[in-house]
């Protein structure tokens, strides 16, 4: 049996593209399993579905293989148990070599598979870590330039403190600071604590 796995990270984000390939490869909606959540960890709905359902001889097919996940050796880890322990094959259509179909005894064409993912697992991994370091680096410069990161500071109404000194004092209860100073209850009560 063949199975089709699309993700895509959010919900908002479409699967039109995934879609349309499976449909090219004489999938019907009943075949494919579609998650819409991130690639982080496994524990996607779907995907353990289907994982579940996997059969010795069965076909698993994704679009690519950032598809499956996007951690170096939790995919390694899937890739082996569905094509050593579950006996399943797998095909990546946007990369030809990664596509275990070959014969059994073809044990080359298996073991250039296995090395074709660990290389590809391995430079999306290197790179999702250069983007983090990139955008550290990019945080710490601006911080360090005095650029503010965050919310925009909260700018207080010009008559806060007058208002602010008369609740203090008991003159006015909060519902009429807040009313005075057109500020939710929370936001007043949070700056009038730090005077």
């Amino acid at each position: 049996m063949e199975y089709g796995y699309v993700r895509v990270s959010t919900v908002s984000q479409n699967i039109d593209r995934q879609m349309d390939e499976m449909y090219k490869l004489g999938l019907n909606s009943k075949q494919i399993y579609v998650d819409k959540q991130s690639g982080k960890d496994f524990n996607r709905e779907k995907y353990q579905k289907l994982k579940r359902k996997l059969k010795k001889n069965d076909l698993l097919i994704v679009k690519s293989i950032d598809r499956l996940g996007r951690d170096y050796k939790m995919i390694i880890e899937e890739w082996h148990h569905i094509t050593k322990v579950i006996e399943a094959d797998i095909i990546a259509i946007d990369m030809p070599l990664l596509d275990t179909r070959n014969d059994a005894s073809n044990l080359v064409g298996k073991f250039i598979s296995d090395i074709v993912l660990q290389i590809l697992s391995f430079v999306a991994e290197t790179e999702r870590e250069n983007i983090r370091q990139r955008q550290a680096e990019g945080i710490r410069l601006a911080k360090e330039r005095g650029v503010h990161m965050g919310r925009p500071k909260y700018v207080l109404p010009d008559n806060f403190n007058e208002v602010a000194a008369s609740y203090l004092r008991r003159e006015i209860n909060c519902s009429d600071a807040v009313k005075l100073l057109n500020m939710a209850r929370g936001t007043f009560l949070k700056y009038v604590h730090m005077k």
